[in-house]
């Protein structure tokens, strides 16, 4: 297999990195949640609480007092932490750097500080500092290795943001009081003691004023010339974009940014959370962040001994294996010309050379490319027993690639497409022919009704993040130009969420309408509408109302059309 395009980032070893290019360039990296809190693994006095761990004290999970809270590093003794096993976990999975928590909202040091006696080294009956092996095993493996660092909440330092007002004499203590004693020199000690690093991930600024981060920051780019500063770091003096916790964006998103994602539900270790994201799922929402002009940072959490979960290591190692096949599709490669995923998979692309990551394979053996406007060269579908010649032809503004009955991967199958060009692509929303296609409110334009984004938990920590379109009770409504290739019936869908029965009404400009009534549900179900036609090849207006019931509660996220044959 021709991997020409993975090759200046699979063989670049970190120390010859230029500032910022594993994270331009790599795409992909491995986030690490490891402190006190790992002991606990979410249980307190038999008592499980459900949600991330590393928030475990907070008085919105276990309310743990702080002196019962620091007398946990007495029996905190990580003797299964392995730094050069972590690294080729990381490694083996296609990652480029790791970044890992040297000190999270609980205050406790996960290195040797002398800003602060609660660390790992002084507190614990285990005396080491696994950051510096950890530095190491990065650079003999070739990654690039960074700190995580909460520098505004502190729930154990006086005057830390969230944290005791007080000192241990009863005498009041300020913000600064924890900035200057404690925040700023970990800062310093992490930006100087440990190598090259190559990010430091400031996170929760909450009001932490703009010139405690400019210190912040300064300190980070003196000490460190190569290193970037997390967006989280506040007041928009970070050096990329931070995305919310665990939001893969659906649409192109310009400039260096990244997204932050859980190989489970759970940043830090949850004794109970089992609900690992399979291999597949990994690269789904890697080549979406990658497809979209971004990067993914996964993360793990290791137990309070140090080992890594069985699970997460196994769907790792497993996405990482297909990546080392298909290198030119994640490393080195730009945003799709799209602008979004389409109803089989997604695109990455470098220069004229378009990668299709077919993750639903077509049963008709017809691969739909809506409204690609360059004449192709070559279609070839990639495979580790060899390479396949696909003949593809055109059909006013689509092209159609034919298949083989049966993917040739697993996970994700691949197929190479060379241009005469940059690629041209209108990237009007288009239906498949033979997939069935799903349209997010996000891509509508709305008249009368009212479009934003929606955040929520589905138990503590655990964002769920649309954006939606609401307000309809003024008659408002959502509306999509849609292209269609190929004319007929199609069943349409929506999903939205709301309060008792509601009743929507979908219509083709100048063509059909429909309607019907349906439940709802608080957490977005997909109801059916009923069968509506195109007559005929084109571009169509399609407009979604909810006209009846309980219509101020009604929340739509999406619009699906499936074909009928």
């Amino acid at each position: 297999m021709d991997q020409l395009w993975g090759d200046r980032v699979i063989k670049l070893r970190a120390e010859n990195a230029e500032r910022g290019q594993l994270f331009d360039e790599g795409n992909y990296a491995m986030f690490i949640h490891w402190g006190l809190y790992s002991l606990l693994g979410n249980q307190v006095d038999g008592k499980t609480y459900y949600g991330i761990g590393e928030w475990i004290m907070n008085p919105r999970m276990a309310g743990i007092p702080i002196p019962q809270y620091k007398q946990l590093a007495g029996q905190f003794n990580p003797v299964n932490f392995d730094a050069t096993e972590i690294a080729t976990i990381a490694k083996d999975a296609g990652m480029k750097y790791i970044v890992i928590t040297a000190k999270h909202h609980d205050g406790f040091a996960m290195y040797d500080s002398t800003a602060c006696d609660f660390n790992i080294v002084d507190a614990t009956p285990w005396k080491k500092d696994p950051m510096k092996e950890l530095a190491v095993a990065c650079r003999e493996a070739g990654l690039g290795f960074g700190f995580y660092y909460s520098h505004n909440q502190d729930w154990t330092f006086p005057g830390g943001g969230n944290g005791p007002q007080t000192d241990e004499n009863g005498n009041p203590a300020t913000f600064d009081d924890y900035f200057q004693k404690k925040c700023l020199p970990q800062v310093k000690e992490i930006t100087t003691q440990y190598g090259p690093i190559e990010l430091v991930w400031f996170d929760t600024p909450g009001k932490m004023p703009k010139h405690y981060v400019e210190q912040l920051v300064d300190i980070v780019h003196k000490n460190q010339p190569r290193a970037l500063v997390s967006g989280r770091a506040g007041h928009g003096l970070g050096d990329y974009q931070t995305l919310g916790d665990m939001e893969v964006p659906r649409h192109n998103i310009d400039g260096m940014w990244e997204s932050v994602d859980t190989t489970n539900d759970s940043w830090a270790y949850a004794w109970y959370d089992e609900y690992w994201k399979s291999p597949q799922e990994i690269l789904k929402r890697l080549i979406a962040c990658v497809g979209r002009g971004g990067t993914y940072m996964l993360n793990i959490g290791p137990r309070g001994d140090g080992s890594v979960p069985e699970r997460a290591i196994k769907t790792l190692k497993l996405s990482g294996d297909w990546i080392k096949r298909y290198p030119q599709v994640v490393y080195n490669t730009d945003a799709s010309p799209w602008q979004h995923a389409l109803p089989w998979g997604d695109v990455t692309r470098k220069d004229n050379t378009l990668f299709l990551c077919v993750f639903d394979w077509p049963a008709a053996g017809k691969l739909y490319l809506p409204n690609l406007n360059n004449k192709i060269q070559s279609a070839q579908l990639l495979h580790a027993d060899g390479d396949g010649v696909l003949q593809w032809n055109t059909a006013g503004n689509w092209t159609v690639i034919s298949l083989p009955p049966r993917a040739p991967e697993k996970l994700v199958s691949v197929i190479r497409v060379e241009l005469d060009g940059e690629p041209r692509v209108d990237p009007i929303w288009a239906i498949d022919p033979n997939l069935d296609t799903e349209i997010l409110a996000e891509f509508s334009s709305v008249d009368g009704a009212k479009q934003d984004e929606k955040r929520w938990m589905e138990k503590f920590g655990e964002w769920k993040q649309i954006i939606h379109v609401h307000g309809f009770e003024s008659g408002g409504r959502a509306s999509w130009e849609i292209d269609v290739h190929q004319p007929g019936d199609y069943n349409v869908s929506l999903t939205y969420a709301g309060t008792g029965r509601l009743v929507w009404k979908v219509s083709i400009q100048a063509g059909e309408t429909i309607q019907n009534q349906q439940n709802s549900s608080h957490n977005y179900q997909t109801f059916p509408i009923g069968w509506i036609n195109f007559p005929k090849p084109g571009r169509y207006k399609v407009s979604v109302q909810c006209i009846d019931g309980e219509t101020e509660s009604a929340s739509l996220k999406a619009i699906e059309f499936q074909p009928i044959h």
